[in-house]
């Protein structure tokens, strides 16, 4: 599992400059995880930091033949240069690049939901804790401090995947593991998504259904 205390400084500050440039450049998230799910599934071949720069190169260059709006040539530009620019230095480090990704769309989320953009200082571990705190709040707002029951829509961070098998964590500590074998090359850690609660087992849940 990724935790805040597995970046550096200067990999925090990359998270930060990354996610600020493409919410400023109104890039949709969902094509970064797509991107995400791209090293993460090639990122134990060889030179596969170049390979995905390389796989970005092609999705910018080929974007209107297989982007499903006009806007997603944009959104791939977008996020090739964030990457050229900040990650280059860790094409070497596939495991950091995910990291670094996998905070970058997370961030977006959190911006996007209203989180205010700051412009990042270089004491990045002062930065990253006091924002990222309600970062680990956003998406269990809306039923924390409620039971939870079955049919119960609400936000799940996804905090770990292994395999087919993605764990999803509700209202920051419920943690619930199902194996998503059509869906997991869209997802990403750090992603918040909707799940339905299928089952539940000594008052929390046991089985979840992803929903977008």
């Amino acid at each position: 599992m990724f935790t805040t205390e597995s970046l550096t400084e200067k990999q925090w500050s990359t998270v930060y400059a990354m996610a600020e440039m493409l919410v400023n450049e109104e890039t949709d998230v969902n094509e970064l995880s797509k991107a995400i799910a791209y090293l993460r599934s090639y990122g134990h071949q060889e030179n596969a930091g170049g390979n995905f720069f390389e796989y970005l190169r092609i999705l910018v260059r080929n974007g209107r033949s297989i982007g499903h709006s006009g806007m997603t040539p944009e959104y791939y530009r977008s996020i090739e240069k964030a990457c050229k620019e900040h990650l280059q230095s860790y094409q070497d480090d596939v495991e950091v690049m995910l990291q670094i990704l996998g905070w970058v769309a997370r961030m977006m989320r959190y911006y996007k939901s209203g989180g205010s953009i700051e412009v990042v200082s270089t004491n990045a571990a002062t930065t990253h804790q006091t924002e990222i705190e309600p970062v680990l709040r956003c998406g269990s707002r809306r039923k924390a401090s409620q039971e939870l029951s079955i049919d119960d829509i609400v936000d799940a961070t996804i905090t770990n995947i292994k395999g087919v098998e993605v764990t999803y964590t509700i209202q920051e500590s419920i943690k619930s593991t199902q194996k998503e074998h059509r869906k997991v090359n869209y997802l990403s850690v750090g992603q918040v998504v909707k799940v339905r609660i299928v089952e539940m087992k000594n008052g929390k849940p046991k089985k979840l259904q992803l929903l977008e």
